[in-house]
């Protein structure tokens, strides 16, 4: 197997939660869509990144099921592993950097197309749900848990049949949810993780969260 390093994004304040992510530094050594799609079903995180030029930020996104032209943890990780300031996913020029604990990429909502977002009445309906819940396609279960402080409770069930059963930090959905409320969130999600949102006049939105070496 190519080397993969292994990395938790979107970790809480206390370090718990995070999404795993695998990174191929060295891109090359997989060479072809079989083969990445391979690995990445072999590894069975959510996502997995191949660094096709490491210096320009060209970077492939697969799931275990498909490939991907855009995805916020794989950005936000690679971003904070590579030290970069632009990456270049198939979706297009993603801007990146570094405030404080929080490495930040700049995307659009409409590069994460087909995440569907449902508001549920608490935090306690959300937890409350299946593993995944029934139903098919993308979905972002979310509720208020302080709405005044743009505080967020949400899940994700990619629920694609790719073996990944509930999402533990989803940065692409969250930039969807706070492009469609059009405004800063807080977003605890999954076991402890956390993720930042900003929201700016041009469409555009930032996505932010702490990143670790996951081994």
């Amino acid at each position: 197997m190519s080397a993969v390093e292994v990395l938790r994004v979107f970790t809480g304040p206390d370090g718990r939660g995070g999404n795993v992510l695998g990174v191929v530094r060295d891109g090359a050594a997989v060479p072809g869509t079989a083969a990445r799609q391979a690995l990445a079903a072999e590894l069975g995180y959510s996502e997995t990144v191949f660094v096709d030029d490491a210096e320009r930020g060209v970077i492939d996104i697969w799931t275990p099921g498909v490939r991907l032209p855009f995805a916020g943890h794989p950005t936000v990780g690679t971003a904070w592993l590579l030290g970069a300031e632009v990456l270049r996913p198939p979706a297009g020029e993603v801007r990146a950097w570094t405030q404080g604990p929080f490495t930040w990429v700049k995307g659009r909502a409409e590069w994460a197309s087909g995440r569907r977002t449902q508001q549920y009445r608490s935090p306690v309906e959300v937890d409350a749900l299946p593993s995944p819940p029934p139903g098919e396609g993308w979905l972002y279960a979310w509720a208020w848990d302080d709405e005044a402080e743009g505080r967020v409770r949400a899940r994700a069930f990619p629920r694609r049949g790719d073996g990944i059963v509930e999402d533990e930090a989803t940065g692409a959905a969250a930039l969807v949810l706070s492009d469609q409320l059009r405004r800063p969130l807080d977003v605890r999600q999954g076991t402890g993780s956390q993720i930042l949102t900003r929201v700016h006049p041009d469409g555009t939105v930032d996505i932010g969260g702490r990143v670790v070496r996951a081994r």
